[in-house]
Parts: structure tokens; C-alpha cells; sequence
């Protein structure tokens, strides 16, 4: 089993920052995949920002140039600056990983989410 615990949202004025962490614990051998998504009130969960093990990054249009994704393999850690933060930016915020676990099997675990509000 994996366990992945989500730290840093909040409340935060039109033009601030916010930088989300999720720790992952558990029955690992190797994360592929990290990655952070949202979902708004009403709509659809989408991809925010994701990096693979070789460090390759992948951004929503709406956030490329404001958020940036980083990871720390040994810590198992997957961090989101997010600047210049937006009022539709506003939604939960959830981490995922893609594990690779000690038989081989690669599994997908989300984190619990994690509330960002950005107020005008």
C-alpha cells in the first residue's frame, strides 16, 4: 500500500503564491509519473502540471509560465510553486503518482486533495 499526504493549500490573494507538497510512503521500488491536478466546482478534474522520473514536464496552458512542477526522487516528493496565482485558479488541488512497486506492478495513488482559493 501507498499513502500519499498533500501540504500547502490555502487562502490567497489575486497575484500570490502558494507551493503545494505530497510525500508518498509505502510499498515503493521506483515513482514514475508525479503530478498535480485540480478540479473546480462543477467541472472536470484536469491536468495541471506532471514530471517523469527523467524529468521531463508537462504544464496546462493556463498555468505555463506562473506554476512550476519539481521532484526530489529520494524523498519520494513532488512540490508545485504556484505564482502569480489567479482567482480561476481556484479548485482542489490533488497530487498523483505513478508507483512502480516491488513486483513490478505499476499503480496509479492519489492524494487526499487539497483546497486552493484565490480571492480578487
Amino acid at each position: 500500500q501507498v499513502q500519499l499526504v498533500e501540504s500547502g493549500g490555502g487562502l490567497v490573494q489575486a497575484g500570490g503564491s502558494l507551493r503545494l507538497s505530497c510525500a508518498a510512503s509505502g510499498y515503493i521500488f521506483s515513482i514514475n509519473d508525479m503530478g498535480w491536478y485540480r478540479q473546480a466546482p462543477e467541472k472536470q478534474r484536469e491536468l495541471v502540471a506532471a514530471v517523469t522520473r527523467g524529468g521531463t514536464t508537462e504544464y496546462a496552458d493556463s498555468v505555463k509560465g506562473r506554476f512550476s512542477i519539481s521532484r526530489d526522487g529520494a524523498k519520494n516528493t513532488v512540490h508545485l510553486q504556484m505564482n502569480s496565482l489567479k482567482p480561476e485558479d481556484t479548485a482542489v488541488y490533488y497530487c498523483h503518482m505513478r508507483v512502480l512497486n516491488w513486483q513490478e506492478a505499476e499503480l496509479d495513488y492519489w492524494g487526499q486533495g487539497t483546497q486552493v482559493t484565490v480571492s480578487s
